[in-house]
């Protein structure tokens, strides 16, 4: 039986948790076609600004999130930053009315995910249309 002169190797300790998933996007997947079973709470976005309001400061303080519907891509751009403003605590209607949008392109990626755990979707019969008015929240982050 040989006998090798040369100690053992240390062991290597290895990391073996799951790798973290990659940050979705503030819109990634965001906008869908219509649903006849949403799974969640349903806003109508054509609904009065203040009655979106009383919605969003309710439900971002209560458990699954909800949906969106609107066929307004201008209106879908303002739930987002509606949403936002309602889980920061600030002016729901102002994000409303005028969305700001730089700031909305430099959420960070936790106040990305925070985002998308309440807004679940935006339904739309219209999604080419709505999508296209949601590109102003990723093309504008990569210029």
């Amino acid at each position: 039986m040989p006998h090798d002169p040369h100690p053992a190797p240390e062991p290597i300790p290895l990391s073996l948790s799951v790798p973290p998933r990659p940050a979705r996007g503030l819109t990634d997947g965001l906008v869908r076609a219509v649903s006849s079973e949403p799974g969640s709470q349903v806003l109508d976005l054509d609904a009065s600004d203040t009655s979106v309001a009383e919605f969003l400061v309710r439900v971002v303080h209560s458990e699954g999130g909800f949906v969106a519907r609107t066929s307004s891509g201008e209106r879908a751009v303002a739930i987002i930053a509606a949403t936002v403003a309602a889980l920061m605590g600030e002016d729901i209607h102002a994000a409303l009315t005028a969305p700001d949008l730089a700031f909305l392109i430099g959420l960070k990626p936790p106040a990305v995910e925070a985002l998308r755990e309440v807004l679940l979707a935006i339904e739309t019969d219209d999604q080419a249309g709505v999508n296209a008015a949601l590109a102003v929240l990723t093309t504008a982050a990569r210029q």
